[in-house]
């Protein structure tokens, strides 16, 4: 079982669910949430993410413990997915010895489930974040198999085997999903995964495309052009290929609601959607799980074919992106401390590109779209007065959804958001006003309004940063 949905926690929502204990998720409340992902709204599948938040690692023992009967009757592992995103050593430095306590608690996790008469290992992937190369990926499988699991092979200096001392260590390997998030891993893709099926003698691999943080870095449309590109490429890896897409509500960050399922149709052949907290949390019940077995319904497609023609365009309004992030960088920044928090994850503020030396700093891709988003500038507006009248065209060839998308962003344009970004940005929303008919959400405008007018006076401008998240169905 391959699963279609998976349910992350992306701190990405506007509304609290029902069983946090306060204003943002601590750990024991997301214990809570997987059991309720996987019972109440039907996901197939929780990333448990240690990448840049506390996480606890007893996860399946709290899970078995607190809900036994349904575990039992749907073991992890065999009808539901538990996959940690770990930290990436050759990136997280501060970060790299977590690694190895994460690879631990998988062989533990076994000996959890085993102790409930269940014969099911109930990790045994992982997903690596940020992956640049196949020998990131082929160290963590290796270190995994040889010092994880390997060591119970070995003997201890009274002749005691390690795994007669301490028990099995089950899964023997594991599965490493790559996640490539920037424009040259996502390029690359079909090179870095060859190799990694090449050498672990794969048949089938999962491949995870980030598809909000390459909108932070390059922009709403080369974002999506680069990840198409990307699963047209996966299609020729001579293994069985199973895509994940990692999108949010936001338009900006790919726009998968529970009110627009539109891309999975965008990207047919992508296995495994992302539903992130605002796609559970910011929306009705009912609405959110009739949306996910809509999701569960469709099927898996072949990749369209991405010429090199769009990929130019791609590298053009990349360009015309990028000129922006100076403009906004400042108002970014001084505003990121405005959006509430929504789990309890560890303070992570990067150079913009990967530290490649442009030296302008940037909050995460939900804190930076709920910044602009809550004075009324919707970031998809960055870059567009690049878009000549040809390339509007080609772009509708290659983004099918890129009109409803944008108009749903431009229903959150409040004009007086100019009167606190850089002027600079006005050829942007006269090129909108050109190509768009901007119909504004009067309620979110109102909002939008206040927050502008509470500027610069020292007031706390959380509650009406969340006001204005719950009206669009999403914080960031």
């Amino acid at each position: 079982m391959i699963p279609r949905v998976m349910s992350t926690q992306h701190p990405d929502n506007a509304n609290m669910p029902f069983f946090a204990r306060g204003e943002y998720l601590n750990g024991e409340d997301e214990i809570k949430e997987a059991y309720y992902v996987f019972s109440h709204f039907g996901c197939d599948e929780q990333m448990w993410d240690f990448e840049g938040k506390e996480v606890d690692d007893f996860v399946v023992r709290k899970l078995l413990s607190n809900y036994p009967d349904f575990f039992k009757r749907k073991p992890l592992g065999k009808f539901f997915r538990l996959t940690p995103r770990i930290p990436n050593p050759s990136v997280e430095k501060e970060e790299a010895k977590l690694l190895s306590e994460i690879l631990e608690m998988i062989p533990r996790s076994y000996d959890y489930v085993k102790s409930f008469d269940i014969d099911q290992e109930p990790i045994f992937e992982v997903i690596l974040p940020m992956t640049r190369t196949h020998e990131e990926v082929l160290r963590i499988y290796y270190f995994y198999k040889d010092f994880v699991a390997g060591k119970g092979k070995l003997s201890l200096r009274d002749g005691t085997k390690i795994s007669e001392w301490l028990g099995e260590f089950k899964p023997e390997e594991i599965k490493v999903i790559p996640l490539l998030e920037d424009k040259k891993s996502l390029l690359n893709a079909k090179e870095i995964v060859s190799k990694i099926v090449e050498e672990t003698n794969s048949e089938h691999i999962r491949v995870f495309l980030a598809r909000s943080d390459p909108a932070l870095n390059y922009g709403f449309i080369s974002a999506t052009i680069y990840v198409k590109y990307s699963l047209m490429r996966l299609e020729d890896v001579n293994a069985e290929v199973y895509p994940i897409l990692g999108v949010g509500s936001c338009p900006f960050r790919g726009g998968l609601s529970p009110k627009n399922l539109q891309p999975v149709d965008e990207f047919p052949s992508v296995e495994t959607f992302t539903v992130q907290s605002a796609f559970k949390y910011d929306y009705e019940f009912s609405e959110v799980r009739k949306a996910i077995e809509r999701i569960k319904e469709k099927r898996k497609g072949k990749a369209e074919v991405i010429d090199e023609e769009y990929l130019r365009l791609a590298e053009k309004l990349t360009e015309a992106y990028r000129k922006r992030i100076p403009l906004i960088a400042n108002f970014v920044n001084s505003f990121s401390k405005n959006v509430p928090k929504r789990r309890m994850r560890k303070l992570h503020i990067g150079l913009f590109g990967y530290s490649r030396g442009e030296g302008v700093k940037l909050p995460r891709a939900i804190t930076f779209c709920a910044s602009l988003y809550s004075i009324g500038f919707p970031p998809e507006l960055l870059g567009i007065a690049e878009l000549s009248d040809k390339d509007y065209e080609k772009v509708l060839e290659v983004f099918s959804g890129f009109e409803a998308m944008i108009g749903e962003a431009l229903k959150y344009f409040n004009p007086n958001s100019m009167k606190v970004l850089n002027s600079k940005l006005e050829k942007d929303v006269e090129r909108a006003k050109e190509l768009f008919e901007i119909e504004v959400d009067e309620e979110h405008e109102k909002v939008t309004n206040e927050i502008i007018n509470m500027l610069g006076k020292g007031l706390d401008l959380k509650e009406r940063v969340a006001e204005a998240g719950i009206l669009r169905g999403f914080l960031g």
